[in-house]
């Protein structure tokens, strides 16, 4: 009794005291929470590291993706929206030019990419307290590693929205990070962080996923292309094409057939200069390719690819891009007006239909399904029977990024509610597009055959690939040449390299990007309109119109201007929203 009641007056006076003194006792840790004590080791740093790196695809965020899907493609005529015009109904204004700054999918831009500076500016100060023991090395490698992936989140902020708050490694919560505003260029500071990484990264990588130093210097090149910085771009893309390795050690090389570079058999191949990585079957679809989960033929039970739901459909426009003549492409619009691809556009998929007979550059069809065609390995596309709602998007569905039948179970993910999780890789450079640029940057420094000789080299690669059905014989009539002109520094020689950027990176995120840092989105795209639109009634293009000066740009997102400008206008809208 004595040994109770002197405990329990010990336990009172512990209370009193506490009570008496401070609550601090009240402060429980959390559990389960890592802090930068437990993060400035090896492991710890490498980890947060990996965190950014995860963030690339967006992390089930597929409008964060470099994929840009909507943003680069459909944007940039490859593409419509596809499927129901009701599903997913916030792309259907930015498919039309009109988006709207309330608009979920505007903010999903935003937030994502922002998250990925957020983890690659938590990595930068984490260097700081690095432990003792971390060497010079490694830190000096995180660090390159962490400003090459910040400048690329920036950059696609930079091309999405161009007024964006810039927050470094040095601003974080409760120390000014919501009085930044959105009143500087952040285009220098995008081009700093890439430096560092171009100066710092090694030539190769111990796992194959991290970025190296010719993806820097490619990257470098892209970003200054944005500018129209020839003069600073085309040194570091002639290195790339002579000197370039993947970050797994393969000397950079087109590969033999258009096809293969899409294969997810056959990721990390030697033209791949940095994809981000996916996997299937890992217990987690957040590992494989997410974003590309909606845009599969839709209903085609076991006997096709996805099963669902027809997002991404390419447009007439794109298709008709293929058409040759002499084995050229119809730089002179022709390609609306005459000898357009026949389509099967309401009918049913057993009615009578004739396949176009017309002369087509073989990439069409390793690029876009059409009737009667094979697709990949599974059966000849059936048309309207894999469409969900066709009066609305069209006769046609994508085909890069499609798994193979034989990929089912093993490169192909069954966990969950779509077949669509894929271990293909999506490569965010490539050599092509490398070898475009550099064709670009050598007719405006005056050495425009060399940039016929570039040209020269995608089309070689696109004239051995052929599509083969199951006998032998090709698929459609495929009929593509080499340019054997004289290329002089003027509007037909940038118009040949042009054209060849929208059939070699159709449906990859490139053209709306394209357009505008050329400065001819409205005209071209208010063509495709034209062309495009009154085939389809009512339907995904009805009202559209590109306006010059606004619609390069996407409204910054008003959810962002409510939470930053509670008190005062610390970030501004986009001009015309």
């Amino acid at each position: 009794m004595k040994k109770t009641n002197k405990l329990v007056l010990s336990v009172l006076a512990c209370l009193v005291l506490m009570y008496s003194c401070k609550d601090s006792f009240l402060d429980v840790p959390v559990t389960g929470q890592l802090d930068k004590n437990i993060l400035a080791g090896r492991l710890g740093l490498d980890g947060a590291l990996l965190a950014v790196y995860s963030q690339v695809n967006g992390r089930s965020n597929r409008m964060a993706s470099p994929s840009n899907w909507v943003w680069g493609s459909i944007r940039g005529a490859d593409a419509n929206k596809g499927t129901d015009p009701g599903d997913f109904s916030t792309i259907n204004p930015v498919q039309r030019y009109a988006a709207l700054p309330t608009g979920d999918v505007i903010n999903d831009k935003w937030a994502g990419n922002y998250e990925g500076v957020a983890r690659a500016n938590s990595v930068l100060r984490l260097l700081k307290t690095a432990d003792a023991d971390v060497t010079e090395d490694f830190i000096a490698s995180i660090r390159a590693q962490a400003k090459f992936l910040r400048a690329h989140f920036y950059f696609e902020l930079l091309r999405g929205y161009k007024n964006v708050p810039y927050v470094d490694e040095n601003i974080d919560y409760g120390s000014g990070i919501e009085a930044v505003k959105n009143d500087q260029d952040i285009y220098p500071m995008i081009v700093k962080d890439m430096k560092a990484a171009v100066d710092s990264l090694p030539e190769t990588q111990s796992q194959v996923g991290r970025v190296n130093k010719t993806a820097a210097k490619a990257y470098l090149a892209k970003i200054y292309m944005w500018r129209s910085d020839y003069a600073n771009a085309l040194p570091l893309l002639n290195d790339v094409i002579t000197n370039g390795k993947t970050s797994n050690n393969k000397k950079l090389a087109l590969l033999a057939k258009f096809p293969d570079i899409f294969k997810a058999s056959n990721d990390n191949n030697e033209e791949v200069i940095w994809a981000y990585q996916s996997a299937a079957n890992t217990g987690s679809v957040n590992n494989a390719n997410p974003e590309f989960d909606l845009n599969w033929p839709y209903n085609t039970g076991a006997d096709g690819p996805g099963n669902c739901c027809s997002f991404f459909q390419p447009t007439f426009e794109s298709a008709n891009w293929y058409r040759t003549s002499a084995g050229l492409p119809l730089l002179d619009g022709s390609f609306r007006t005459t000898g357009q691809i026949v389509t099967d556009m309401g009918k049913e998929s057993g009615d009578a239909f004739t396949p176009d007979s017309g002369p087509l550059d073989p990439r069409i069809d390793h690029t876009i399904g059409r009737r009667g065609i094979p697709y990949l390995d599974w059966q000849d596309f059936p048309g309207k029977a894999w469409i969900r709602n066709q009066p609305n998007a069209g006769p046609y569905e994508t085909k890069k990024f499609v798994y193979y039948k034989s990929d089912k179970g093993s490169l192909q993910d069954n966990s969950s509610w779509t077949p669509g999780y894929t271990a293909i890789n999506f490569p965010i450079i490539r050599l092509a597009d490398v070898l475009l640029m550099a064709a670009e940057c050598e007719i405006e420094i005056g050495t425009p055959m060399k940039a016929r000789d570039y040209v020269n080299m995608i089309r070689s690669r696109a004239a051995n690939s052929f599509l083969k059905r199951a006998d032998g014989t090709n698929a459609a009539n495929y009929v593509i040449s080499l340019y054997a002109d004289t290329w002089v520094k003027d509007d037909e020689a940038r118009s040949k390299v042009r054209f060849e950027r929208q059939l070699e990176l159709h449906s990859e995120g490139h053209r709306f990007y394209d357009l505008v840092r050329w400065g001819i989105a409205a005209s071209e795209l208010n063509k495709f309109i034209a062309y495009e639109a009154p085939k389809y009634g009512l339907g995904a293009l009805n009202g559209a119109s590109f306006d010059a000066g606004v619609d390069e740009l996407l409204p910054i997102p008003q959810s962002q201007l409510d939470l930053l400008n509670v008190t005062e206008q610390v970030v501004k809208q986009n001009p015309g929203y």
